[in-house]
């Protein structure tokens, strides 16, 4: 009886209940106090809390975001420029239901990176799909896709992802395929999902950024457009990092 209802149980793919119920046969006392529609909640609840930490656990490593950062991480002093309210509101992801996009901006080493794999990190926790890339590798990995014919493939992973990390935009300018690729992605994700570009050049300096005057109207207009702009500042994280060590 004992190994028809394992089972049964293997059939349904309910191995984290599975696991309970034996915790429950090797340890008799903590519950033959309790009744059976206790004793299967605990079982059931067990599941639920595996299968969710399990989906979290995937999302994150799909997203390879860059670094493992959290919000209770985040660094709220006023020389960072990073506000509050702004974050608490983006943190809840209405921004991503809306598809909507976060731009963050800042001298180099002011936190940008972390913010926005916070933002990622916060995104998988509520079962969005995330991806992290660095914006030159990206676009070097699109310019291999046209040669080896895996171009729109890419292009559909992309469009896959419910919030997109562009990190390190404007590092150069832009060529016209790069330019044209960017909006590719762009243009796939527009009205279906959300990007976060992560810059240290203004905004208002990003449409030099790119080649053809026609594509970065068209990139601006998609990426700027109903967004969420950061702006962070200070002493490099890095720099304070050394210091702190006597380097």
């Amino acid at each position: 009886m004992q190994n028809r209802l394992e089972e049964q149980i293997r059939s349904l793919r309910l191995g984290h209940l599975l696991n309970a119920l034996e915790l429950q046969r090797t340890q008799p006392g903590t519950y033959q106090e309790l009744g059976f529609e206790e004793r299967l909640g605990l079982l059931l609840e067990h599941e639920l809390l595996q299968r969710e930490m399990s989906k979290v656990a995937r999302l994150r490593r799909q997203a390879r975001l860059r670094l493992s950062a959290t919000a209770s991480g985040l660094d709220w002093r006023p020389e960072r420029g990073l506000k509050r309210q702004q974050m608490a509101e983006l943190l809840t992801g209405g921004w991503y239901q809306r598809q909507q996009n976060v731009l963050i901006t800042g001298p180099t080493g002011s936190g940008k990176t972390y913010v926005a794999c916070a933002l990622g990190e916060q995104a998988c926790q509520q079962h969005v799909a995330v991806g992290y890339w660095r914006l030159p590798r990206l676009l070097d990995d699109l310019n291999t896709g046209h040669a080896d014919g895996s171009y729109r493939k890419q292009l559909l992973q992309l469009a896959k992802k419910t919030v997109l990390i562009l990190d390190d935009w404007g590092l150069e300018k832009l060529s016209p395929r790069q330019s044209a690729d960017l909006l590719e992605v762009v243009e796939d994700r527009y009205g279906r999902g959300s990007t976060i570009l992560i810059s240290q050049l203004p905004v208002t300096e990003w449409y030099k950024m790119v080649s053809n005057p026609t594509v970065a109207d068209a990139l601006m207009d998609r990426l700027v457009h109903n967004s969420h702009r950061l702006e962070l500042s200070g002493e490099s994280l890095r720099k304070v990092a050394q210091s702190d060590h006597g380097e």
